[in-house]
């Protein structure tokens, strides 16, 4: 009790009183190890020195909470899509931890302001908030735990941040996307896909998938399946015609 009475001493008294509290509200409970969320916003070109006189920034936190976090979304799609196979589960893992999605999330949850970079690039591009984001969640779980880690990140985070049914939506099928256009501008679509030979057994099959759109060459795709080839087949033809 005595030691919980300290932390919270400690917070209110900070300089980085409104940050901490920040913290507080953000993440439902009060931090201990204030110095790890001090660091997981310390971008690198912002380094500062330890108290080994060493320069530390948030790569390592960026690096430890990349990993927590895709097993809490491993875990948490798991549980909530029991019937969607292994490639349905990757496809949506993929969505709510790239960079461009973390990116929204620190701006949609307000950590953007607390990010120290001195960058000279256009911050707005480059993985700055969303490596903040994965050193967040790096410090919360050598803060606390893996089990409290992964109730902020499904209670605070994905009930409240993010929308499934939407980011079930945007289960991108290219294929269906070039069909659904053919019909509609009544073109014809042709996919032609072939294996191609390989004297090495041991390597994956490789298929090459060549569309058409009314006889002229539109999208090439290759995969190691057919659906592979095809959907990266669809994609090409669809960024060609701006769609």
């Amino acid at each position: 009790m005595v030691r919980i009475i300290a932390q919270r001493i400690k917070l209110f008294s900070s300089p980085r009183k409104e940050f901490y509290l920040f913290l507080k509200d953000l993440l439902g409970f009060y931090p201990k190890n204030l110095k790890l969320y001090d660091l997981a916003f310390v971008h690198k070109s912002a380094s500062v020195h330890d108290s080994q006189g060493n320069l530390v920034n948030n790569e390592r936190l960026e690096f430890l909470g990349d990993a927590i976090l895709g097993a809490v979304i491993a875990d948490f799609l798991y549980n909530r899509f029991p019937q969607q196979d292994e490639g349905f589960l990757t496809k949506n893992r993929s969505k709510l931890v790239n960079r461009a999605f973390l990116t929204r999330l620190t701006f949609d949850m307000g950590l953007n302001i607390y990010i120290d970079t001195n960058t000279t690039k256009n911050v707005d591009q480059s993985h700055i908030y969303g490596d903040a984001f994965e050193a967040l969640i790096g410090a919360i779980y050598l803060d606390t735990d893996y089990n409290v880690t992964k109730r902020f990140v499904t209670k605070k985070i994905l009930s409240k941040f993010v929308d499934m049914n939407e980011i079930e939506k945007k289960d991108t099928n290219f294929k269906s996307q070039l069909i659904e256009w053919s019909q509609k501008n009544r073109k014809e679509v042709k996919f032609d896909t072939i294996e191609e030979d390989s004297k090495d057994k041991s390597k994956p099959p490789k298929f090459i998938t060549v569309i058409t759109v009314d006889n002229k060459e539109f999208g090439k795709g290759i995969g190691t399946s057919k659906k592979e080839a095809q959907q990266k087949a669809a994609k090409e033809a669809l960024r060609k015609m701006g769609n």
